[in-house]
């Protein structure tokens, strides 16, 4: 590089336009006169700064492509990511909705199940009951009857004593009927 001054290649092409725009004029033609020497050592430099230029291009180039490849696949993970999260929800959603419906359905059958017995309970309570009033009922007969009795016996005049005897002179006992 000229002068020990390091150019890059832009900055080297537009020197080159300035020394073209700057040159002077040949008398009655619409060519200039330039420096032959100056204005090839700018090319040489410029040529010589294009291989180094176009590797950072390229270099930049790669870079911007593997950054893009890179955020692509990113975004692809954020996306994967996302839809499996989703579609976790949607079945937690669906499993929670299932547990519910299941819930519901076995609380319904519980409640049906305890009207049920509830109800078998109660007849059979109601069996019993009446079973109990019969007998109940008898054993009020029979004391009716038995009162009945020892009123009779009692309002009777009084035999042999106020005792009863049978033929064999033993004692009568009511209770033994």
């Amino acid at each position: 590089m000229t002068d020990d001054r390091e150019y890059d290649t832009e900055a080297l092409l537009l020197r080159m336009r300035e020394v073209v725009e700057t040159a002077r004029p040949m008398p009655l033609s619409a060519s200039v006169l330039i420096a032959r020497d100056e204005f090839l050592e700018l090319v040489e430099d410029a040529l010589g700064g294009l291989p180094e230029e176009l590797r950072r291009a390229r270099w930049l180039l790669k870079e911007r492509e593997e950054f893009l490849a890179q955020a692509r696949r990113e975004a692809e993970d954020i996306v994967e990511a996302a839809r499996v999260r989703a579609e976790r929800m949607v079945e937690r959603t669906e499993v929670v909705r299932e547990a519910n419906h299941v819930a519901q359905s076995r609380l319904d059958e519980a409640d049906a199940r305890a009207r049920a017995l509830r109800h078998e309970a109660e007849d059979y309570i109601d069996q019993k009951l009446a079973g109990f009033e019969v007998v109940l009922d008898r054993t009020m007969q029979a004391v009716q009857r038995g009162r009945e009795r020892l009123q009779v016996h009692v309002e009777a005049p009084d035999e042999v004593g106020g005792e009863e005897f049978d033929e064999a002179g033993a004692f009568f006992d009511q209770d033994e009927m």
